[in-house]
């Protein structure tokens, strides 16, 4: 199987990272934008790019059948999703296979195994992957307490609440299932176990159709605002210092894609403690599987010197891997900018960005092999931040022999940069790098 032009069915830095890989490696590609996105910067790095007539999300970009008939206009063989939107939507791949164009991403059956994590923890507990146990929350006793009460369907901490008094529980499953039916369309919750200083570990896999399953380092997103992550790194500080985890993690991870047939690039994600209840050091449970690429995914690119992306591309069109993954060398953190004030409430920003600007010119889209940073945006000096998407500017990915010159270099590149127009979290993110518990590798 061959593809020469690849439309991607995303917006923004998600969009133009794709096509950074596209110009690279020879192939054609296609945008789809809105109106609110006619001047994106993702429109003119395509080759080609065909007009999604609206503004919101669910007239553009949440269309399938609106994209599926753009990439048949444009001459396209070749459907990537990026991440989010309907990335991990199984009847739209569906519908980009059935229209005869290449789905890069896994099969659509293994979409829907991982689409339900009530479902899923099923799964993986018949995979032998540890998982915490699901409580009926019927039957929550106070001996169970504290317990997190998560929504099956959901994501970003929609739906979830944590529970400490009983008294509270009732009250606080209604809320939950009331966000989760407008979130997602699906009431469904349950409970489990809450980790009071849980670790947000992933691993990155790689699947071809052949039966080859790579983990390619794990990484580390533990500092996040609102249950999102907004500080990455690879490898793991607490990985790192327990001896033995890294490889029950990837033996976790590789069981999990194998059960369910994976293809492509996904990222298996597990919460881990420093020491368990039972005593034993590196304790981790299956939290969920995205059946995509994720946002952080440059910090395993820096650290495993490969282009994901690429990789997707070569695993679609029916490539093999090697038997093994090239070792991880160095270390990567990534820094989510977003238009958004932190004194606020998070609440987000709109306006024009004047300029955004690194204090030295960085690597863009890159995978970097040597000390330096790394920049990933969707916007350029003069872009308008709207308010019908995501607010985030830009990743900034530093990369260096040791996470001390990683967070050091980092923390230097944002506090140094221009940033004019709207109102950022740059000052917290320098805050977080430069933070002695941070340094430690001490933070849940």
């Amino acid at each position: 199987m061959t593809m020469s032009r690849v439309l991607v069915a995303n917006r923004g830095e998600i969009a133009r990272r794709v096509f950074a890989t596209c110009h690279r490696t020879g192939l054609a590609s296609v945008a789809v934008f809105s109106d609110a996105d006619a001047r994106s910067p993702h429109v003119s790095d395509a080759d080609v790019a065909v007009r999604l007539p609206g503004h919101a999300p669910a007239e553009t970009y949440l269309r399938g059948d609106r994209i599926v008939a753009a990439a048949l206009a444009a001459g396209a063989d070749a459907v990537h999703p990026g991440y989010g939107f309907l990335s991990e939507n199984a009847e739209f791949a569906r519908s980009v296979q059935d229209a005869g164009l290449t789905w890069v991403g896994p099969p659509p059956a293994s979409i829907e195994q991982m689409g339900s994590k009530v479902e899923a923890k099923k799964l993986m507990a018949a995979a032998r992957v540890p998982v915490l146990a699901e409580l009926d929350p019927a039957a929550v006793t106070a001996a169970d307490l504290p317990v997190l009460v998560k929504a099956s369907a959901g994501g970003g901490g929609r739906g979830m609440r944590v529970v400490r008094d009983l008294a509270d529980l009732d009250g606080q499953l209604a809320a939950a299932r009331r966000e989760a039916q407008s979130a997602f369309g699906d009431p469904t919750v349950f409970c489990e176990r809450y980790l009071e200083t849980g670790r947000h570990i992933e691993v990155q896999v790689l699947a071809d159709r052949y039966g080859t399953v790579w983990a390619v380092g794990e990484r580390e997103c533990s500092i996040q605002r609102r249950h999102q992550k907004v500080v990455e790194e690879a490898p793991s500080p607490l990985v790192e210092a327990v001896p033995g985890m890294r490889e029950r993690l990837f033996e976790a991870a590789r069981l999990a894609a194998t059960a369910i047939g994976y293809e492509g690039a996904g990222t298996v994600e597990f919460l881990a403690t420093g020491t368990g209840a039972d005593g034993q050091a590196g304790e981790f449970f299956f939290l969920e599987m995205n059946t995509r690429l994720q946002v952080e995914h440059p910090v395993t690119e820096c650290t495993a010197g490969l282009d994901l992306v690429d990789l997707q591309f070569h695993i679609a069109a029916g490539g093999r891997l090697d038997p093994e993954p090239p070792p991880v060398q160095g270390h990567s953190i990534e820094a989510r900018l977003y238009a958004e004030d932190p004194a606020r409430g998070w609440q987000p920003q709109s306006g024009t960005v004047h300029r955004l600007a690194l204090p030295t010119t960085p690597a863009e889209f890159a995978v970097l092999r040597e000390t330096g940073v790394r920049l990933d945006s969707g916007v350029v000096d003069g872009t308008e931040v709207g308010v019908h998407y995501d607010p985030m500017l830009a990743k900034v990915v530093s990369r260096a022999p040791t996470r001390a010159v990683a967070a050091r270099l980092l923390a230097a590149a944002l506090a140094s940069a221009e940033v004019h127009g709207v109102r950022t979290n740059r000052d917290l993110l320098v805050n977080v790098l430069r933070h002695p518990a941070f340094l430690a590798g001490d933070t849940d």
